[in-house]
This record gives C-alpha cells, sequence and structure tokens, in this order.
C-alpha cells in the first residue's frame, strides 16, 4: 500500500471517451456509420455495399452498443459529437 486512498473516476455509461469509442469501431462500422449519417435505410446500405439486410442490422445493433443509443436519432446525435 502507498498511503493514498484509491482514486475512484464515476463515468455515466453514456460519456465515454469518444477517441477510444472511435478506435474500438471497425473499418466497416465506421463505414456503415457514414452511411447511415447520409440517411440511408438499411436496404440501400445493403445494396451499396453487397450484403444482406441482416447483415447491416447486426452492424446497426453493435454501432448501438457500442454508443450506448437505443435508436438511429441517437446514434447520430453521439456521432456528430466526435
Amino acid at each position: 500500500m502507498s498511503g493514498y486512498p484509491p482514486i475512484e473516476i464515476a463515468l455515466p455509461e453514456k460519456q465515454l471517451c469518444l477517441s477510444v469509442l472511435i478506435m474500438e469501431l471497425t473499418k466497416r462500422e465506421k463505414e456503415i456509420l457514414d452511411l447511415i449519417m447520409d440517411e440511408m435505410s438499411s436496404k440501400e446500405i445493403a445494396e451499396k455495399l453487397e450484403v444482406s439486410i441482416s447483415t447491416i442490422e447486426a452492424y446497426r445493433r453493435s454501432l448501438f452498443r457500442k454508443f450506448g443509443v437505443r435508436s438511429v436519432i441517437g446514434l447520430v446525435k453521439a456521432a456528430m459529437k466526435m
């Protein structure tokens, strides 16, 4: 023991360090996020990237989880803060 009290830092779940979050996004997640921010639907993104709609929906769920949001609006708001 160093004699110092432990340092506790309480960060609300939604106040993630955005620079760390960016590093955690895959290249494909970043690409899909950009297309979502361009107001493209899952179907349009799937057609553009030549993948299934369910694949895009899986990426959306991953983005929601990583950003701590529950909707596309929340995702876009969080992404705009980056």
